[in-house]
Order: structure tokens, then C-alpha cells, then sequence
């Protein structure tokens, strides 16, 4: 039971799902298959918290950045020029940002690679180093040291099993999802574009930039405050204050509307 729940968290790069059942009435361990373990360690919140990551960031850029951007460019007072600057910089910006996420998980999992082959590397250098490091480690699960015992010499059999054990709980390294870097240039890019590009709409329906300002200004109120409480449910679990995530829609809705502002006033000044 105890080496199926290990080799479950080996290969799972969720570190906020628990060891064990939380529930007492989900501790029947000697009736328990690998099938009801992956069921037991289900966990009720993000699926994909890295994917979350790199979604927030993208639209914490997309959703300042380019609104603050547009604010300055309508002080000129011509939609055109808006439209088409505010265009620009969101392509740009997409392409930057995406291309910042793609080159951090390149070094993320090229740092993981190399740290895995340093611990394959030392496979078997020192054996009672090894046992009472992973015996320290899993302490804190209250095993029995017949368990952890156990436990360290199966590791021990098998050099892949052991590296994995010392990133992933001694290191506390994570191993990076497949695929990583393209879908985090995705995530980030498209996240950043979708972001910038709501504050430049009312300008493709207006030829009064005037109007233009006020109604992305109504639109971006709504949005950066939404955004700020929806990333606080998302980030710290429904069970989160409805006082935090007020707060924390107020403290977006401030930063959106003093990069607009200061973008704004500058552009006047300098006009």
C-alpha cells in the first residue's frame, strides 16, 4: 500500500495533493487497490496550477499594460492612431511574453534534467546518507520504521525511482510537465493578447476617442476588479474570505487605474 501511494506521488507533479486519505473513514489500508488510491488522493481544486501561473500572469500584463497604453495614446485624440498602436504593442507584447515563458520552462526543465542526472549520478555513493534522508524526509507522514525501512530499500533498487525520491521530496524539485515550454508560451502569450485587447474595443466602434476612453475605462473597471477577485478564489480555494478577494479586486482595480492614469497624464504633458 505504502509504495503504490509513493510511486503514485513519483509520478504526479501536483505537490498540493496530500499523502494520505484526509478523511478517518478513508483509512481502510488493507482492503485499498492502486485504483482506490488514486481516488482517495483526488484533489478538490486546480487541476492545473502551473497552467493557472502562467494564465495569470499573461493577463496581470495583458489587462495593465496595454490599457495603460491606449489611455495615453486616446489623450492625442485620434482612434486610429489608438487602434493602431494599441495593435501593435499587443502583437509585440504576445510574442515577448510568450517567448519570456517559453525560454523559462526551456531552463526549468533543463535545470531538472541536469539535477536528475547528478542524483542518478550518486547512486549508491553512500548508502546510510541515503537511507536516513529518506527516512527524514518521510517522517513527518508518521510511518512506522518497519514502513520507512521499507520504504528506503525498495528506492534504493532502482536508480530512476531514486532519483525521482530525492528531487521531488528531499530537494523539493518538481519534475516540469511534458511539453511545458510550448503550452506555457501559449498559455502566457494568449492570455496577454485576450487581456490588452479588451480595453481597445470600444475604439473600433467609436470615432470620438473621447467616447472611446470612457467606455474602456467602465469596461476596465469591471474587468480588472473581476480578475483581481477571480484570481484569489482560483489561487487561494473558494474557501477564501469574501473580504480577501474583494481587497484583492480593489488592489487590481488600482494598479490598472494608476498605470492608465500616469500613461495619460504623461502623454498630455508631453503633448
Amino acid at each position: 500500500m505504502v509504495l503504490v501511494i509513493l510511486k503514485k506521488l513519483l509520478t504526479n507533479n501536483d505537490s498540493t495533493k496530500p499523502l494520505l486519505p484526509i478523511h478517518s473513514n478513508d483509512s481502510g489500508y488493507s482492503t485499498i487497490d492502486e485504483s482506490s488510491v488514486k481516488s482517495s488522493l483526488s484533489y478538490d481544486g486546480v487541476s492545473n496550477p502551473r497552467g493557472l501561473s502562467d494564465a495569470i500572469i499573461g493577463l496581470s500584463d495583458g489587462l495593465t499594460v496595454p490599457f495603460a497604453l491606449t489611455a495615453g495614446l486616446s489623450s492625442l485624440g485620434n482612434s486610429k492612431l489608438v487602434i493602431t498602436g494599441g495593435m501593435a504593442e499587443l502583437v509585440s507584447g504576445a510574442i515577448s511574453m510568450g517567448l519570456g515563458g517559453y525560454l523559462a520552462a526551456r531552463s526549468e526543465n533543463e535545470y531538472y534534467r541536469n539535477q536528475y542526472s547528478k542524483e542518478k549520478a550518486n547512486f549508491h555513493v553512500s548508502l546510510a546518507s541515503t537511507q536516513a534522508s529518506i527516512c527524514e524526509t518521510l517522517k513527518e507522514f508518521k510511518f512506522s520504521d518497519t514502513t520507512l525501512s521499507s520504504i528506503a530499500n525498495d528506492i534504493e533498487k532502482d536508480r530512476d525511482v531514486y532519483a525521482s525520491f530525492m528531487l521531488k521530496f528531499v530537494r523539493g524539485i518538481e519534475k516540469p510537465e511534458n511539453g511545458r515550454e510550448f503550452n506555457s508560451a501559449m498559455t502566457i502569450g494568449l492570455a496577454y493578447f485576450i487581456g490588452g485587447f479588451i480595453p481597445l474595443i470600444p475604439y473600433f466602434f467609436t470615432d470620438v476617442v473621447e467616447s472611446g476612453l470612457i467606455f474602456s475605462i467602465i469596461i476596465m473597471v469591471v474587468t480588472l476588479f473581476i480578475f483581481g477577485y477571480a484570481k484569489t478564489v482560483l489561487s487561494l480555494g473558494t474557501e477564501t474570505s469574501r473580504h480577501t478577494c474583494i481587497m484583492n479586486g480593489f488592489s487590481m482595480l488600482l494598479t490598472g487605474g494608476l498605470a492608465a492614469g500616469s500613461a495619460w497624464v504623461l502623454v498630455r504633458a508631453l503633448e
